[in-house]
């Protein structure tokens, strides 16, 4: 059995290339049906974020999924040439696989280390997965010790304390270089997810206060204004509020760039000349790059926040060897778990063996003494029962040990010559 992972991250993948390569909802639905279609003898799960994108699977078979199969995969999905992905492209299987998915889970592989959006989506990827019925025995172990291992770090280190995030960095390090007060500015959200009510809360703290939220589902725009005393504009009015707005924060799953240089220009002249920030943390991106380049617009994607998020990771380093400590015993642990599940047929042979012999022994001893009552034969079948499970605790003591370090493979097969199992 095997565990593995494709992907690209934002580690050394650009934003224009990584905005190709994301999936919507809908599409990584519909990415996973094709793949059970593709590869019924695998399990997967797929991940796609503003940051990365990842295709884990795993099989009880011990040959691999060959990455340039899986890339390619992914590239044909998202209509992207194999070969402009294939350089970005990283693969690891077994324990690095499942070492670097619990890496993933508890935030440390963030571009903001301590992040919390991370735990959700990736137990928003596994859900979708099981929807899909994608998954399978080694998926669900996987991610639901991953997600055990993201809340045992969030709890059991400072990792998450006073925790800093993509939003927060983008308000602290770059809107208070442009602006040096938000308690007069307008702020104008696209978007009703989990990052824009994030930026949110940190311009709140802030002192901002005059909130529209514009996106394409009405009811969630009002949900969001409501929670944060805003006011909602419908999608087609998103010209108007852009002119009026002071700083925008845009997060939709959109495709396609909802704000094209062509139609910034038309909104262009209504502002008057006045400076614009905008947070663009959609990936796909929002705006289109060239807008930057208009005069008093400050646009700032998901990538450019790299460099301030690396300053964050300074200030936590020392939180990290506590949070890698857990990942290295939760490793340990599911690696051995899995091993042993690798050595399940032979146990369960060996078991199925004696316990069939129990039964043969007991049914002539029986026959024997057929005057024995039903509480001394009841008494009798404990023992055979406790007997035999003695006998068996050594060979499978053995075998959890030695699966420590691997599927202990010489183990099983001598098990099986020296107790005749058969297949």
């Amino acid at each position: 059995m095997i565990v593995q992972v494709v992907g690209c991250s934002h580690h050394n993948t650009p934003i224009a290339f990584r905005e190709r390569l994301a999936f919507s909802a809908d599409q990584l639905r519909e990415a996973l049906a094709q793949f059970r279609r593709g590869f019924p003898e695998w399990e997967a799960v797929l991940l796609s974020t503003c940051n990365r994108v990842e295709l884990y699977t795993a099989s009880e078979n011990d040959s691999p999924l060959a990455s340039c199969r899986a890339g390619t995969f992914l590239a044909q999905c998202r209509d992207v040439d194999p070969q402009q992905l294939q350089p970005f492209l990283y693969q690891y299987e077994g324990e690095q696989a499942v070492r670097h998915l619990f890496t993933v889970a508890a935030s440390l592989d963030s571009m903001v280390v301590g992040e919390p959006q991370i735990m959700a989506q990736v137990r928003e990827a596994y859900e979708a997965a099981v929807e899909a019925a994608s998954t399978g025995p080694l998926t669900h172990a996987a991610f639901q010790t991953a997600l055990k291992v993201a809340r045992r770090v969030a709890s059991e280190t400072q990792i998450q304390q006073r925790r800093v995030s993509i939003p927060r960095v983008a308000v602290a390090d770059f809107a208070q270089q442009i602006f040096e007060r938000f308690d007069d500015k307008k702020t104008l959200v696209i978007g009703a997810g989990e990052m824009a009510e994030e930026t949110l809360r940190y311009l709140r703290a802030e002192g901002n206060r005059d909130v529209v939220v514009v996106n394409r589902s009405a009811q969630r725009a009002a949900e969001l204004a409501e929670r944060w005393h805003g006011r909602t504009a419908s999608w087609d009015q998103l010209d108007e509020a852009l002119a009026e707005a002071d700083l925008v924060i845009s997060t939709t799953g959109s495709e396609e760039p909802i704000m094209t240089a062509e139609r910034f220009a038309r909104i262009e002249p209504a502002r008057g000349g006045r400076p614009l920030f905008v947070l663009d943390l959609a990936v796909p991106r929002d705006f289109d790059p060239a807008i930057g380049q208009r005069p008093a617009v400050y646009l700032y994607s998901i990538d450019d926040l790299q460099e301030a998020c690396q300053r964050n990771r300074h200030a936590r380093d020392r939180e990290i060897p506590a949070a890698e400590k857990i990942i290295d015993q939760e490793v340990r642990w599911f690696m051995a778990d899995l091993y042993h599940r690798a050595t399940s047929p032979v146990i369960r042979r060996l078991r199925q063996g004696w316990q069939q012999l129990e039964a043969e022994e007991l049914q002539r001893l029986f026959n024997k003494l057929p005057e024995l009552d039903d509480h001394a034969r009841r008494e009798i079948r404990i023992a055979f029962d406790r007997l035999v499970n003695k006998l068996l605790h050594p060979p499978m003591e053995s075998l959890r040990e030695e699966c420590r370090h691997g599927i202990p493979r010489t183990l099983v097969d001598a098990l099986a010559k020296l107790f005749q199992l058969k297949e």
